[in-house]
């Protein structure tokens, strides 16, 4: 079993964005970036079967799907994709993210 404390892990960079490996594993990989407000976190896909979710730990922003769908996303909102979806973020204020990443790349 393992604990991991994210209060410990609240650092953010001045370049805009910190990232943090909490896990790696042949089963899942987790992730979180912190973000400084208005720093984008690129949209992106993978050519990989599997999905990841994003959870928001603190802060606001916004989810990317594309270049024209955006949702909102505010602390304690997850959003769920597989990983050949288009996906990113972009704060708004500071904001802290958790990534899960199943199968891990």
């Amino acid at each position: 079993m393992k604990r991991i404390e994210l209060s410990e892990t609240r650092e953010f960079s001045p370049l805009g964005m910190k990232t943090i490996l909490l896990h790696d594993s042949a089963h899942f990989k987790i992730i979180n970036f912190n973000l400084k407000a208005n720093a984008l976190f690129p949209i992106h896909s993978h050519d990989l079967d599997g999905q990841l979710s994003i959870l928001v730990i603190e802060g606001e922003g916004l989810f990317l799907a594309d270049n024209e769908a955006t949702m909102p996303a505010r602390t304690g909102d997850m959003l769920i994709s597989d990983i050949r979806e288009p996906h990113g973020v972009k704060a708004i204020t500071d904001m802290r993210i958790v990534v899960t990443i199943a199968p891990p790349i």
